[in-house]
C-alpha cells in the first residue's frame, strides 16, 4: 500500500504548491493506471527525488502528503534535513556514496539505497551502532545497488549480480543494519522492461535466501510503467514531479 496522502489542497496563495500538487496527482494517476494494468492489487511506495532544488519544496511535499523523499549528496542532504526539521519525512539516500560519509549520513536517513561493496556495509554497520547508542535511531534499511549493465560498476553504478548474495550476508551480520532488498537504473540507451525483468530475476533468487528481502526499487519518471509491471515496489520520482533543475546563480 503506498504511503502518500496525496489530494491535499495546495494553498492558493503559493503557485508553486499548486503546481506541486498538479504534479503529483498525474504521477499517481500513472502509477495507479500501470498497477491495474499489471494487475496488482496495491501500489509501489513513491519516494520523491529532491536532489537539486530546496528545502522549501520538501516542506511544500509534505504539505501535500508526501513522506518519502530521496536525495543523492549527502551534503546537500544533511543540511537540507536539518533545515526542514519535520519527523513525518523519511529520508532516502540514493546516490553514490564513500564509506568516510556513512557517518553523516545515519544521522538523517532512513535508508540508503546505493549499497554496493563490503567496505560500505562495515562503515554504515559502524556508524549505525553508533548512532543507535547515542540517540536511539532505528535500523537502517539497505538496498544492495545491482549494475544491470554488462560491464558492471561502470556508467550508473552498482554490484554485479554475482556479488549480490554475499553483500546481503554481509548486511545481515550487521547489527543494526536490515536487509531491505535490491535497487537498480535502467541502462541508459537500453530497454528498461528486459532490465527490471532480470532485476525481478536477481530479487526472487535473493528471497530464497533472505526471505525478507522483499523491497525492489526501481523505476523513475521515464520507465516507472515497466519498473511497476516487474515488481517494483519503491518508485524513485523527480523530474516529473519537480521540474527540471532550478538555474544555479
Amino acid at each position: 500500500m503506498t504511503n502518500q496522502e496525496h489530494g491535499v489542497p495546495a494553498d492558493p496563495a503559493d503557485p508553486r504548491s499548486a503546481q506541486l500538487a498538479a504534479r503529483l496527482a498525474e504521477v499517481d494517476r500513472r502509477i495507479a493506471d500501470a498497477t491495474t494494468a499489471a494487475g496488482r492489487s496495491s501500489k509501489p511506495n513513491l519516494i520523491v527525488v529532491t536532489k537539486f532544488h530546496p528545502a522549501a519544496d520538501v516542506v511544500r511535499l509534505a504539505a501535500l502528503g508526501v513522506r518519502d523523499v530521496g536525495e543523492n549528496r549527502d551534503q546537500e542532504a544533511a543540511a537540507k534535513a536539518a533545515e526542514v526539521g519535520d519527523p513525518r519525512v523519511r529520508w532516502h539516500f540514493i546516490g553514490q556514496l564513500q564509506s568516510n560519509k556513512a557517518k553523516s549520513v545515519v544521522k538523517y536517513a532512513s535508508s540508503v539505497q546505493s549499497v554496493d561493496r563490503i567496505q560500505l556495509v562495515d562503515a554504515l554497520g559502524k556508524a549505525v551502532a553508533r548512532h543507535m547508542d547515542t540517540s536511539g535511531r532505528a535500523e537502517l534499511d539497505c538496498f544492495i545497488q545491482v549494475s544491470l549493465e554488462d560491464d558492471a560498476g561502470d556508467h550508473r553504478g552498482g554490484a554485479r549480480p554475482a556479488d549480490v548474495m554475499s553483500l546481503a550476508d554481509r548486511i545481515e551480520g550487521q547489527a543494526g543494519l536490515r536487509l531491505a532488498g535490491l535497487m537498480a537504473v535502467a541502462p541508459l540507451g537500453g530497454d528498461p522492461g528486459s532490465a527490471f525483468e532480470k532485476l525481478a530475476g536477481i530479487s526472487e533468487e535473493l528471497r530464497v535466501v533472505h526471505p525478507g528481502a522483499t523491497a525492489i526499487s526501481a523505476g523513475m519518471s521515464q520507465d516507472l510503467e515497466a519498473a511497476i509491471k516487474f515488481g517494483a515496489t519503491h518508485l524513485r520520482i523527480g523530474s516529473d514531479i519537480l521540474g527540471s533543475r532550478p538555474a544555479v546563480g
